[in-house]
């Protein structure tokens, strides 16, 4: 047997939690693009029905609902789960501390329970670099010590040692990818970032590309960084899909081992940076508003990738900011024609 043929084999039928959302809906594009079966689950709190396709088994529901996780499980043959369903604001975390725990870490033990129940042997979850809180070194290696700041972190990292008990203990193993500033949509306008409230920088951006806002806040301009306003790592949603795809593999191929692993590229631009990339894709200048500090943004986030890229043979397609922003605008401008259209 071939190792071609032999990976073909192994492609389980997935579900995807959360997958009406932003990422979730990538991923399950990636999926399909690849050959995987895929249904879904979301409760569409934050999801749009319509980007998910409609070829795919879609249950609308909480992952808590254990009657409806449990039906999906036996209707669909779910053999793996890449679990993306969960709150996701920093700032809106700080002011519903339980509503968070509740989604993020609670729903989550409901949605790990039914898959030992069911006898589901891999789950790859959605992470994030929030739990390093503010890191001491930058890049930033997994082995950073967790120490989040507010409480959307907390609830990962939480759900993260959860996983880790559940695949020590039982016939499981687990993948937690931990990502940075996610961006960008697909590059075909099968999906993007939809959500209302963005508080994500590229997002925001680009809203006020359209009109949706009159210009855009830029929050710090003294940070120890060559232009002053703060670096991150964007990584476009496509390359973090195809990610997912390879590490489900690798989790189905490698049942005694667990995967941990940033997501990013390991540099990233400044705000300025962005903001002059998009700029540029106008033609055109995008109004700035110059503000104080937000308490709790580091200068510098950047991750340290190795794992990633040498782990899953990973290298990414978009890996520069023109491309990230272009595909941003291009998504917003589709959203305002109307989905579909």
């Amino acid at each position: 047997m071939t190792s071609a043929s032999h990976r073909a084999m192994q492609k389980l039928p997935v579900l995807v939690t959360g997958g009406a959302g932003y990422i979730g809906s990538h991923a399950v594009l990636a999926l399909k693009d690849a050959g995987w079966e895929v249904a879904v689950i979301d409760n569409l709190s934050s999801g749009t029905r319509e980007v998910v396709p409609e070829d795919v088994p879609f249950y609308e529901g909480s992952i808590a609902d254990r009657g409806l996780v449990g039906r999906a499980f036996a209707e669909q043959r779910i053999g793996a789960i890449m679990h993306f369903a969960g709150s996701i604001i920093v700032p809106e975390s700080v002011e519903k501390p339980l509503e968070y725990y509740e989604n993020n870490t609670i729903a989550t033990h409901s949605l790990l329970s039914s898959a030992v129940e069911q006898g589901v042997r891999h789950v790859l979850f959605s992470s994030t670099a929030a739990v390093y809180g503010i890191p001491e070194a930058v890049p930033i290696t997994e082995e950073e010590p967790k120490e989040p700041i507010n409480p959307y972190g907390a609830s990962k990292l939480m759900t993260e040692r959860m996983l880790a008990d559940t695949a020590a203990a039982y016939p499981m193993n687990y993948g937690a990818l931990r990502y940075f500033n996610v961006s960008g949509a697909d590059p075909d306008g099968r999906a993007g970032q939809i959500g209302k409230g963005s508080t994500h920088l590229i997002k925001v951006a680009v809203e006020a590309a359209v009109g949706k806002r009159d210009h855009i806040d830029v929050f710090g301009t003294d940070y120890p960084t060559p232009d002053g306003t703060c670096i991150r790592d964007y990584i476009h949603v496509s390359d973090l899909a195809d990610a997912h795809v390879r590490a489900l593999q690798r989790l189905i191929e490698r049942p005694d081992e667990n995967l941990v692993m940033n997501c990013g590229y390991g540099k990233g631009p400044s705000v300025l940076e962005v903001l002059d990339a998009l700029d540029r894709s106008l033609n055109q200048p995008i109004r700035r508003e110059m503000k104080e500090r937000r308490a709790g943004d580091p200068p510098t986030l950047v991750a340290a990738n190795q794992r990633l890229v040498e782990t899953l043979e990973w290298s990414p397609r978009f890996a520069d900011i023109e491309t990230i922003v272009k595909h941003a605008l291009e998504w917003e401008r589709q959203l305002q024609r109307g989905l579909g259209k």
